[in-house]
């Protein structure tokens, strides 16, 4: 019995994968409030009525695809910023970073970049505390950094939202084209913006 049980949860698992995975791909060209259920079942080749099984809407849809979107990236972004070495060396890796996961990742960077100001709300608000843990995590990071002495918490998650905006910005930035020189200027000008960044922080508390 609990081998048939487990090879059900197991196709129940990819069921649902693969509807997430074609509504990603169905939100390439198309917001997440045009996108129909049918059209997501229909890529899949299950009945509408099975959907249900996995998500109550589209929308509970959308929030499955932000945790798979940002869930994963707290343990990475937290890695860059508590990393040692000179500050240019700190600002190429989290560039880097950047980068490599909008060319590996170019889907799901879209999708949250359309739906963190789109309409449908949950999914809008679970954008926002994912972006919201990123900031505290990183304020907590860098709360811990020497440079960062006699800094106010306030000011710290304040920093902390710059840079995370700054990501946000950048990955945008980046689907915007699809040549290399495209992508380098991007990265470019990402890196002068956070030396800038990283000069006001030196001197903020002058």
């Amino acid at each position: 019995m609990s081998h048939t049980l487990g090879i059900r949860q197991a196709q129940k698992q990819k069921t649902r994968q693969a509807l997430m995975d074609s509504a990603l791909q169905l939100l390439e060209h198309q917001s997440l409030s045009s996108l129909g259920l049918r059209e997501v079942t229909r890529a899949v080749g299950v009945a509408p009525a099975a959907f249900y099984r996995h998500f109550k809407d589209t929308a509970d849809l959308g929030v499955a695809l932000v945790d798979a979107a940002l869930g994963s990236l707290h343990d990475t972004i937290r890695a860059v910023i508590v990393t040692t070495g000179s500050g240019e060396e700190r600002i190429d890796r989290a560039v880097a970073l950047i980068g490599a996961h909008v060319r590996t990742h170019p889907a799901h960077v879209r999708f949250i970049a359309r739906e963190r100001h789109g309409g449908v709300t949950p999914v809008r608000e679970a954008i926002g505390v994912q972006l919201r843990r990123f900031a505290d995590e990183v304020a907590e990071a860098l709360g811990a950094d020497p440079e960062s002495a006699g800094w106010t918490r306030a000011d710290l998650r304040m920093l902390a939202g710059v840079y995370v905006d700054h990501m946000v910005m950048t990955a945008s930035a980046l689907l915007e084209g699809n040549e290399e020189s495209h992508e380098e200027a991007v990265l470019t000008t990402a890196r002068a913006q956070l030396r800038l960044v990283a000069l006001g922080r030196r001197h903020w508390l002058d």
